[in-house]
């Protein structure tokens, strides 16, 4: 039944053909990357690339990256514990990460944790702000996080090594290598951060007066990741990408007399890409394995653990066909097979297919539109249809005006559906509407994004008590966000000095429907800015963060909130030019020493140092 459905559905999208615009891709002769939608359906959206020079200047963990470089909002179960995320107000499932092109959110709780993940690991990451579940499914409903591995096709070998040590024995390592020709492209990379984490708190938690510090916090990441691509000619080459990776972290007690518990999770994600480039007609095929994991002890002292797992088999197809000079369309199948099983779901398969159609026109040079539709088959849930409708004009060289209307959707987890002691398999997808408008400003070295965006959540999932005392997932509240988005970019240069500015602002109201509340753990207010300088052989930065108070509880009771905080780093580095870089730094973490917490119960640590070796060869 759900075969006859999704070619029912593709017939109907490929009879809806309209007049649509072609991105002008510059066709790059030696980097390939996975994820070519990310750049040809985003002209109408706000997307941030975060290159290597941001990605080195920040801690390890991803977390730590985004939460310095953009409006997304993290809450820390206590440093390098779990890590969730809040975008344009949403909850932590409606943010979903893209790896190469693929969703790779857990099927288990649908939700990644940004704590897992090294930065370094990746060539590029990228935020694409507002929903884009007609290209990447379930969770894109306030953006989406974009990890990308990119292939260079030229001859090349270069090895990059970067050694840190801090505080608490945090160590990280890092070793990339590439090695490539006009066809062959290989990346090989392994990572490992781990820290006792033992820091001590400072004046926000005090036991009888008593110094008292983060115990049970330590932590240890392991990850490895292979690619590999050959070319068979200018048209046609194919691609393997790998990744494997393992935490094991304990996790901070609250109190002194609380049970220490473990957690460890881990991954295994394999994919496979072929494209082909037939002048008019273009081919993309993907097809990937994704394992993940994860093993919780409730007393590290017992072997006893509680368990889950989940196997998918992704494939995917999407044929492009360029209609005219301004005109291009892509039809997307994808056909998704889980299976999740363990201690509380059970033994369960889920099979989801569906159908997308993606129109790009350019009318002229300066106007860019954008067309998507998608439906779901599946029989777990009755899926909406999504749409995603865009377009972009530049007015001038200094300003470019940019629209966006879009229904997205966040479907039920493995846990939602299944948990033995309340799962509900008669739930709903979360359904949202979205709407915004950009306006970008560029003048000479300064760059200005400003985006106003309004967002309808209905059917929003949420676990309740029952009359029994057991907790269920349900279709409870609807939700209402609206706000704005700031980017701000100033590169200057005198003589041999380089100067960078970049700085970030998010308003974010997210209320209730029925109670006109913010929803709890959303900030209002979020500011991020960095300044970086460098000269010759030296470079220095600094990086500030501010995060507005949140209620801690639904009914926004002003004696339940975690306070505002600014948190302050600095760093510098100098290059010896030794082998092709040999790079020694050092940073101040907090450098103000704040107190601050994002959770209630979870203080961050104070000022903290770390030192780092970069090698380049």
């Amino acid at each position: 039944m759900t075969l006859k459905k999704l070619f029912a559905f593709c017939l109907l999208l490929l009879c809806q053909i309209i007049c649509a615009q072609s991105d002008s891709i510059n066709k790059l002769k030696e980097v390939v990357v996975s994820d070519v939608n990310l750049k040809k359906y985003s002209s109408s959206q706000s997307v941030q690339v975060l290159n290597d020079s941001v990605i080195t200047k920040n801690e390890a963990l991803l977390t730590d990256l985004l939460n310095f470089n953009s409006t997304i909002y993290f809450k820390e179960y206590g440093r390098g514990m779990l890590s969730t995320v809040s975008f344009r107000g949403t909850t932590v499932s409606q943010t979903a990460v893209i790896w190469n092109g693929i969703n790779i959110n857990s099927q288990m709780n649908g939700s990644t944790d940004f704590n897992t993940i090294s930065s370094s690991d990746y060539n590029s990451i990228s935020v694409k702000a507002g929903g884009g579940s007609v290209i990447y499914g379930s969770g894109a409903v306030g953006g989406t996080v974009h990890l990308n591995n990119e292939l260079g096709f030229y001859k090349r070998f270069e090895n990059n090594l970067k050694l840190d040590y801090g505080s608490f024995n945090t160590i990280g390592i890092n070793f990339k290598t590439n090695i490539s020709n006009e066809k062959w492209s290989a990346q090989i990379g392994f990572s490992k951060n781990s820290s006792t984490n033992d820091y001590k708190y400072l004046n926000l938690y005090t036991w009888k007066g008593e110094q008292r510090w983060n115990q049970n916090g330590q932590y240890d990441i392991i990850t490895v990741n292979a690619n590999v691509g050959y070319k068979f000619d200018s048209k046609n080459s194919l691609k393997l990408y790998t990744q494997t990776s393992n935490t094991d972290r304990n996790t901070s007690l609250i109190s002194e007399t609380e049970t220490k518990t473990r957690y460890v999770n881990g991954f295994n994600r394999n994919l496979l890409e072929y494209d082909g480039d037939f002048e008019k007609f273009t081919t993309n095929l993907k097809g990937a394995y994704i394992f993940e994991n994860y093993q919780y002890y409730g007393n590290i002292s017992s072997n006893n653990f509680t368990y889950g797992k989940t196997e998918s088999l992704i494939t995917k197809a999407d044929l492009g066909y360029q209609i005219s000079k301004s005109t291009q369309v892509n039809a997307i199948f994808d056909y998704n097979k889980t299976k999740g099983y363990g201690s509380g779901v059970g033994d369960h398969v889920r099979e989801i297919s569906s159908a997308a159609l993606l129109v790009k026109q350019e009318l002229s040079d300066d106007w860019k539109n954008e067309f998507g539709i998608r439906k779901e088959f599946t029989d777990n849930y009755e899926s909406p249809v999504l749409f995603s409708l865009g377009s972009s004009y530049q007015f001038n060289k200094l300003y470019d005006l940019k629209l966006n209307l879009s229904r997205n959707f966040r479907i039920p987890t493995f846990n939602d559906l299944y948990w033995e002691t309340g799962g509900n398999p008669d739930l709903k997808p979360e359904s949202s509407y979205q709407a915004e408008i950009g306006n970008v400003f560029t003048f000479k070295n300064i760059s200005l994004t400003q985006t106003f965006y309004y967002m309808k959540i209905k059917d929003l999932l949420q676990w309740i008590p029952g009359s029994n005392g057991i907790w269920s997932p349900q279709n409870t509240d609807k939700v209402n966000s609206y706000g704005a988005e700031t980017l701000l970019n100033w590169k200057k240069q005198y003589g041999k000095n380089y100067f960078t500015v970049n700085a970030t602002y998010a308003y974010t109201a997210s209320k209730n429907e029925e109670t006109k509340k913010q929803l709890f753990y959303v900030p209002l207010n979020k500011v991020t800015g960095s300044v970086s300088y460098s000269r010759n052989r030296i470079s220095a930065y600094y990086q500030f963060l501010f995060n507005g108070f949140v209620y801690t509880r639904a009914d926004n009771d002003p004696t339940e909130i975690i306070n505002d905080y600014n948190v302050s780093n600095i760093g510098i580095d100098y290059d010896f030019k030794f082998l092709h870089t040999f790079k020694l730094g050092f940073q101040v973490l907090n450098v103000l020493n704040k107190e601050y917490e994002s959770l209630e119960y979870r203080p961050m640590p104070g000022r903290n140092f770390n030192m780092y070796l970069t090698l380049k060869f």
